[in-house]
Formats: C-alpha cells, structure tokens, sequence
C-alpha cells in the first residue's frame, strides 16, 4: 500500500475500529507487548500476541467480558476505549494513569528471563 510517494508500512496505518486504536494506544503507552498484555491479562501464552493483534486491527472485537478484562489489566475504563475524541481520550487516559501495569510489566520481564 502507498500512500503518495512513500510505501506505508503495516505499522504506520491506523486500526480499522476505534476499540483497537485505543486498545494499541493504552498498550504502548505502557511499553507492553501484544504479548506480555495478553500475559498481563492471564491470557493463554501461546498466540495471546497475534490475538491482541487481531483486536487491534479490528479483525476480531473482543467479548464485553475479555474487553473489561483488558481494561482492567490497562487500569482504564472501559468508556476510554469508545471514546471517539483524541483529546478526550487522552484526558481520560491521564486521569486514569496508574503505576499498576508498568509494574505487572516488569513482573513479566522477570518471569520470562528466569526461563
């Protein structure tokens, strides 16, 4: 796919819903993984990455319940991730940001190099 003159990479397009676009925003704003969110979530390990991709790029829209549960794990509510205004989402996830991932996070970390 290009865009004008310069090819664009799978990266650099946005998410085809607003879940996921907020989903990969909350995520890397923490440092995670698409992996270690899923771990972060007691998500099963294996293919818990391309899961979390699949809802990021809007192929798969998560059940209410596993969507609560990635919101908790993220500490934000769950309106964040409908909230169709940047600047209001960003006002949320700031009034919301909490140390409790970036340490489940380094939790993660831990565990994974002591295999």
């Amino acid at each position: 796919m290009q865009t004008g003159n310069r090819p664009v990479r799978m990266s650099d397009e946005r998410p085809g819903t607003i879940y996921g676009r907020r989903l990969r925003e909350a995520r890397e704003s923490y440092g995670y993984s698409q992996t270690d969110l899923g771990i972060a979530a007691g998500l099963d390990e294996s293919g818990t990455g391309s899961l979390i991709s699949r809802y990021e790029n809007g192929i798969h829209l998560p059940r209410v319940d596993r969507q609560k549960l990635l919101a908790k794990t993220l500490e934000l509510p769950l309106t964040y991730f409908y909230t169709e205004d940047d600047d209001a989402a960003r006002l949320i996830a700031a009034s919301s940001r909490s140390e409790k991932p970036v340490n489940k996070l380094i939790e993660i970390k831990r565990k994974r190099k002591r295999k």
